[in-house]
């Protein structure tokens, strides 16, 4: 499930991230994506690559990776992101659920970290 006024568009510092056409309410689910699930074994080879940046760690115990389908991958990091995610180990997907009202235009952005409050630093330089 992928609300259609979602759309990729170029970001002054983060490349492609993802935006809305339409305002937004708070606590609207915007996307429940599939992933392919891979195992630890697999995660040491993608974090060699540009692959890397892109895949989640996956399971209860975080034992495994994936990649996420739709847009998933393109949402940019922000401390001060307006939506969140989930993640279903069952049903292997990953939902997006915005946080706050988003207005037109607006790029859409979650906390790498998992909790939208959560200001540990990541894996990279944030401007």
């Amino acid at each position: 499930m992928l609300k259609p006024y979602l759309f990729v568009e170029k970001t002054p510092q983060m490349g492609k991230g993802v935006y809305t056409k339409e305002r937004i309410p708070a606590n609207t689910v915007i996307e429940i994506s599939p992933v392919i699930v891979m195992k630890k074994e697999d995660k040491e080879h993608l974090d060699k690559t540009l692959l890397h940046d892109y895949i989640f760690l996956w399971g209860k115990l975080q034992d495994k990776c994936c990649m996420a389908l739709g847009l998933i991958p393109m949402y940019n990091h922000s401390y001060k992101s307006n939506c969140e995610y989930f993640m279903d180990f069952e049903d292997d997907t990953i939902m997006i659920e915005t946080v706050r009202v988003i207005e037109k235009g607006e790029e859409l952005t979650i906390n790498y970290n998992g909790d939208p409050n959560d200001g540990a630093r990541v894996w990279f330089d944030v401007k």
